[in-house]
């Protein structure tokens, strides 16, 4: 499975689920990354909630929890990102079929 295909798999899987951390005005905190961090561990794809009042664009902060959480974006559409671990996305990727 290529990247792409990985990418839409993610994606089809992350349509059903609501938004289960929201980052606020006060931005990114270390409560924020710890509770997506947690979230991963038991989920591993989840949905984060960028508030209009963030300081930063959306992809900016994407960028931001990625790195800083050790996980991978999937799709940020207005201010709504999609993050899985990267032992998902790996996964994923190197599938055959």
């Amino acid at each position: 499975m290529t990247e792409k295909e990985a990418k839409k798999e993610l994606m089809r899987r992350a349509k059903d689920l609501s938004p289960t951390v929201h980052v606020g005005k006060d931005g990114i905190d270390e409560g924020v990354l710890n509770e997506i961090t947690a979230q991963l561990k038991k989920a591993r794809l989840i949905k984060v909630k960028v508030l209009g009042t963030t300081d930063g664009a959306p992809k900016d902060i994407a960028e931001e929890l990625a790195s800083s959480t050790n996980s991978v974006i999937v799709d940020v559409r207005g201010g709504v990102v999609v993050l899985t671990d990267k032992r998902t996305w790996t996964s994923l990727s190197q599938k055959k079929f």
